[in-house]
């Protein structure tokens, strides 16, 4: 399909969405690692073919970081949708509706409503931050409680069966492979929880990991931890 292509390269990337700066253009961010990605990577295959006027672009995520950051992905599958340089809309997961409604919409509609153009600063979509209308005391209850509700918890994007960043799915294959029983909480579901554990733990990223409800560190602590021997020490306790 001659609107159908995988990204090799930030230069192969800008040649294609520069063609034709009036054209719809889809950007499928993709990891090979998750299983939703699977069911978006199928879906666009079949709009591609539904609408041959739209140009649909595969990116690897972590193989493209420069792109991926350029447009500020934090997880996967991200689709991006935009028209020459301008954004349309962001749908985050694998909320296949959302992309057929929106390739429909757009692929028929010259008029648009841009959120911002790709030369500048990624824009947010309108509903990407949720505002915490609780007092910051219910919100420190709330983390107190998620990082009490067992011994090990994993703050992480995604489940440990359908992580959504690269670090998170290696965090819960370290803990499996350590045989490490956790819960979990998805931070890509509650933007308070998320922006909150940053501040109180002074770490900026995810995932997250707390024994005893204490923070002990992201992947590359608890990854040394592991190599050291520190982190049964850890669990010991």
């Amino acid at each position: 399909m001659s609107n159908y292509h995988e990204v090799t390269s930030p230069s192969h990337f800008q040649q294609l969405l520069s063609s034709d700066l009036n054209r719809v253009s889809v950007l499928n961010f993709w990891a090979e690692w998750a299983e939703p990605c699977k069911q978006m990577n199928a879906v666009t295959v079949e709009l591609a073919n539904k609408y041959p006027s739209v140009l649909f672009l595969q990116i690897e995520a972590e193989a493209q970081s420069d792109i991926s950051e350029s447009f500020d992905i934090e997880s996967v599958p991200s689709l991006i949708l935009l028209r020459g340089h301008t954004l349309l809309q962001r749908i985050s997961g694998a909320d296949a509706p959302a992309l057929t409604t929106a390739v429909a919409k757009f692929a028929s509609s010259p008029s648009i409503n841009p959120l911002s153009r790709t030369d500048l600063p990624p824009a947010k979509a309108s509903n990407a931050v949720i505002e915490v209308a609780d007092p910051s005391e219910d919100l420190e209850s709330r983390m107190t409680r998620l990082m009490n509700q067992s011994k090990v918890v994993l703050f992480m994007k995604g489940s440990p069966d359908a992580p959504r960043c690269g670090f998170s799915r290696r965090m819960t294959g370290l803990l499996r492979d350590q045989k490490v029983d956790f819960t979990h909480f998805d931070i890509l579901s509650d933007e308070g929880v998320r922006q909150g554990l940053k501040k109180r733990n002074d770490w900026p990223t995810f995932p997250q990991l707390i024994v005893n409800g204490e923070f002990v560190g992201g992947l590359d602590i608890v990854q040394e931890m592991v190599e050291n021997g520190e982190f049964v020490e850890t669990l010991a306790v």
